[in-house]
């Protein structure tokens, strides 16, 4: 029978939200297959039914604290939708203008805190240095200072424009309730300009630590970490990456564009999958068809996460972040690029696009206009509202009753799109990386970065009432007895 070693994890890995890993082992001990599993239920489509659909962008973006300006903006687009109103030009790009402060701190955090200690400290660092506090003391208080004051800058332009630094209040059906002043927007500039330098110095440190280190570079290039999928990204009118509007582009594992298609015709293209192992959905494409966790273009998995996003576009719409887009795949050898750690370097190009277009929308003559809001005039039927949240595409699909009270609400979320990729992640490194039975406390945090890369967020995918982030995981010997489990935070 095989035997493992004990294994602790701990800090916690690093992700919002309750995930439960179950490994099991063949005769000789190496894994035979693994489930990362979801053991939360999801509630808020089903008590969002009844509610004004109104109230549903500042009911959904209670949903979590880690995005809830994400929730906000596809919930007020999906009520512009259903009222069929146009907001104001104002308006929808002080909408995006909240929406850049926010991904520039969210991209922000994911690279120093939840990524960035498995590269700058190293996947085998000990657990009580693999953190943020480990990061910040390896590159200085200085770099540290940078880190929180583009958090601040982000959450100060989120609290100007959205009212709250969390859980923005303003967006509305037909707009939003803000008007920016003179003094406001000149300081949203100053902060956005700061943000610009930030993103590249963000950039050049990547390329210092994580692409100048041959062991970090083969990790990235490597097998372990790789899968041929569809990818899914919203773009622009040129096909250029956008994150608060325009249409819902899907390669193919070859790079070919294979849908594009309208926010309102997502059913079209998009069904969910269920496995009896858990209680989050599995999305795939409809036009391929679900035929289980496999790579390739038989295969309907797709991805949604910023490298899918790299690859689902044609390019960055903001010159330094076009720059940064071309010089990441000559360097990974073209598109697409199937390497699954290469999502960190792709964040940071997000990141920098998100400040140069933050600045952009801060200096448009029209940013300070008064003309924020369009009144609705109809009765409110049916709207989908799309954004691309950090972690993924993100879809909100409301139907209403002659009264305007909701009767159905579909929420499909970034992490929900990337759970089939999260899974095939998960399994494809615990098999390359346990042998034997036994595993080191270094490679078990490698299996960890297969899903931290997706910055899995299951606040919004799922919900649990305990209020903490605990990981399980169980080993299974070829008979299927428990022979370890390991738990964080659970009683």
């Amino acid at each position: 029978m095989a035997t493992t070693n004990r294994i602790t994890i701990d800090p916690i890995t690093r992700l919002e939200g309750h995930g439960k890993i179950d490994i099991f082992l063949d005769g000789n001990g190496d894994v035979a297959n693994s489930y990362f599993q979801i053991p939360e239920l999801r509630g808020f489509e089903r008590f969002c039914v009844g509610r004004p659909v109104e109230e549903m962008p500042l009911l959904t973006n209670r949903i979590c604290g880690v995005c809830p300006e994400a929730h906000h903006m596809a919930a007020a687009k999906a009520a512009d939708a259903a009222y069929h109103v146009d907001p104001p030009r104002t308006a929808k790009m002080l909408r995006e203008l909240l929406y850049m402060g926010f991904y520039a701190t969210d991209h922000t955090t994911h690279f120093y805190a939840l990524a960035g200690p498995d590269f700058i400290m190293g996947p085998d660092a000990p657990v009580a240095e693999r953190n943020i506090l480990g990061v910040i003391h390896k590159v200085g208080l200085e770099i540290g200072g940078k880190v929180i004051q583009m958090r601040k800058y982000g959450h100060t332009v989120v609290e100007m424009i959205g009212g709250r630094k969390v859980h923005p209040a303003t967006a509305i059906p037909g707009g939003i309730t803000k008007i920016l002043s003179e003094e406001e927007r000149k300081q949203i500039e100053e902060m956005g300009h700061w943000a610009i330098d930030f993103a590249q110095f963000t950039l050049q440190a990547f390329k210092d630590i994580v692409l100048s280190n041959k062991t970090y570079l083969d990790l990235i290039l490597g097998d372990i970490y790789t899968h041929h999928t569809y990818y899914m990204g919203l773009v622009d009118a040129n096909n250029k990456v956008n994150f608060y509007d325009g249409k819902v582009r899907v390669v193919d594992p070859d790079g070919k564009e294979f849908v594009k298609y309208e926010p309102k015709d997502y059913a079209k293209h998009i069904a969910e999958h269920v496995e009896p192992w858990t209680y989050l959905k599995f999305p795939y494409l409809k036009n391929v068809g679900w035929k289980g966790f496999v790579d390739g273009k038989d295969s309907g998995v797709y991805m949604a996460t910023p490298l899918s996003r790299l690859n689902a576009s044609d390019g960055m719409a903001t010159p330094r972040a076009q720059a940064a887009y071309e010089e990441f795949y000559a360097t990974l050898g073209g598109k697409p690029v199937h390497q699954r750690l290469a999502t960190h370097w792709a964040r940071l190009i997000e990141l920098l696009y998100a400040a140069e277009h933050w600045v952009e929308l801060a200096t448009d003559p029209e940013i300070t206009s008064p003309h924020v809001h369009t009144v609705p005039t109809e009765k409110p039927t049916e709207g989908v509202g799309i954004v691309e949240a950090p972690r993924g595409t993100l879809t909100h699909h409301y139907t209403t009753d002659e009264r305007g009270l909701l009767t159905k609400v579909n929420l499909i979320v970034g992490t929900t799109n990337n759970y089939a990729p999260i899974q095939m992640s998960t399994n494809k490194a615990a098999r390359h990386l346990i042998k034997g039975g036994k595993a080191t406390e270094g490679l078990l945090n490698m299996v960890e970065m297969a899903f931290r890369v997706y910055d899995p967020c299951f606040g919004c995918a799922t919900h649990s009432l305990p209020g903490q982030m605990p990981l399980e995981v169980t080993i299974h010997n070829q008979d299927g007895e428990v022979t370890e489990v390991i738990k964080q935070f659970i009683d």
